[in-house]
């Protein structure tokens, strides 16, 4: 076996107790090992032994510590990892929790015990009744610290227990965003929607929520066993789905169900992607009347394309202009437009856009020279926009089901929005 030498280290891998058996390693070596092992765990190769310039870091990590065994012979790697363990059982029967406070304050036991229990890099006596009849230092044992809240040991670390609501409700949110980037003939270049399911509950006791959506996993279940209720409808395909820890991923893999205790108060329940080509909700096109070394002209034409019984509030189109514009004059025929100069663009904003409508504004700009366009190059307009009752995805709420032992009412409120993410269009 062989063991050269022998460290306890903290979490960063800070040296707290060592001791050299060998003298056949330089001590400074285990300045390697947290960097070589968070190389391993960063590429998944992560292994109880790591070897580095001919020599073999075995180790285990306890509570908030490393031990460490380093040594250059050809090792049996089992009998070093059941000393290791061992060493940590003997230690808890010294001190009761082995620790980096409980080993600072007890360094003089520790050496007995390292000499004791190896010698030259040797095993010897390791059972912790034998050594307790001839090390009889009694060891500082760690005070007994508060009983952590029931949340801490409970299976439900999220969720404490006793709460209690006079009024017992769940508000759900569907949003998503809309990155889009489109050149000025209208061809999507890219799109893409990010989606979240945020929470904010509000229920007694410890609840489980089972939440269905219109997956097309479940779509595609139902319809190779025949037609099921509630299984009608569009499917919608989720990818790079990321749950909250309180969701049971079993339950979902096996049954498709969204099945969860909820912690209390507000919480991201799950985010989404949906890579797909996403027709613009609203679409912009400027047209661009320069007048040489005088002025410049703009005439914005605005569509929403969306479905008319939707409305899209707090529209913002920022269209970019030179930079050195000035003497700005605005014509809309909805709405209101003001220059930003800090911005390099003015901005069109307008409270209330129905869907299947079109409108219509003029900007003018006096212009000292129009070289600098040219120069500038084009940025992209940009759109903000928030439409609620809607999802581009066509994701849908099947149900909410609470079930609590009480068997109290609650009522589930779900709600819809879709908005802009990084929205651009091109311009001519």
């Amino acid at each position: 076996m062989s063991t050269s030498a022998l460290f306890i280290l903290d979490l960063k891998g800070n040296v707290v107790v060592s001791r050299n058996y060998r003298g056949d390693v330089d001590m400074a070596c285990i300045e390697k090992f947290m960097p070589l092992l968070v190389e391993k765990e960063d590429e998944g190769t992560a292994s109880p032994v790591i070897y580095f310039n001919g020599i073999s870091y075995t180790y285990i990590k306890h509570m908030n510590l490393y031990l460490v065994s380093v040594s250059k012979k050809n090792l049996n790697v089992v009998l070093v990892l059941s000393y290791l363990y061992k060493l940590v059982e003997v230690f808890c029967e010294y001190f009761k929790d082995l620790e980096e406070e409980s080993v600072r304050d007890n360094f003089v036991i520790i050496y007995e015990l390292f000499d004791e229990m190896m010698d030259f890099g040797y095993p010897q006596t390791t059972e912790g009744k034998i050594l307790q009849e001839y090390i009889t230092q009694q060891g500082h044992r760690l005070e007994a610290a508060p009983r952590p809240p029931m949340a801490v040991t409970n299976a439900v670390s999220w969720r404490s227990e006793g709460i209690r609501y006079r009024k017992n409700e769940v508000f759900l949110d569907v949003i998503e965003s809309v990155n889009m980037m489109a050149n000025a003939q209208g061809t999507v270049l890219r799109s893409e929607i990010v989606g979240s399911i945020r929470m904010r509950v509000v229920l007694s006791g410890m609840p489980e929520l089972r939440l269905g959506l219109n997956d097309k996993v479940i779509f595609q279940q139902a319809a190779a066993t025949g037609p099921r209720r509630g299984a009608a409808g569009r499917g919608v395909e989720l990818e790079d789905v990321k749950f909250h820890q309180c969701v049971r991923l079993s339950r979902f893999e096996a049954e498709r169900t969204i099945s969860f205790i909820p912690p209390d108060g507000e919480f991201e329940l799950m985010s989404y992607r949906l890579t797909t080509q996403v027709k613009p909700l609203i679409w912009v096109e400027a047209v661009v009347e320069k007048h040489t070394h005088s002025r410049v002209e703009y005439m914005v034409k605005a569509k929403s394309q969306f479905k008319r019984q939707s409305i899209a509030n707090h529209v913002e189109v920022v269209i970019p202009v030179p930079s050195d514009a000035s003497s700005p004059k605005f014509k809309t025929s909805v709405g209101s437009v003001k220059y930003a100069p800090e911005l390099n663009a003015f901005v069109w904003t307008i409270r209330s856009f129905p869907g299947g409508r079109e409108y219509l504004m003029r900007a003018h700009f006096s212009l000292p020279s129009i070289m600098s366009e040219e120069i500038e190059g084009k940025p992209p307009i940009h759109v903000k926009f928030e439409i609620p009752y809607y999802t581009t995805s066509g994701l849908q709420v099947r149900y909410l089901k609470i079930i609590e032992k009480s068997g109290y009412q609650a009522l589930p409120w779900v709600r819809y929005v879709t908005q802009n993410g990084d929205y651009q269009l091109r311009m001519n």
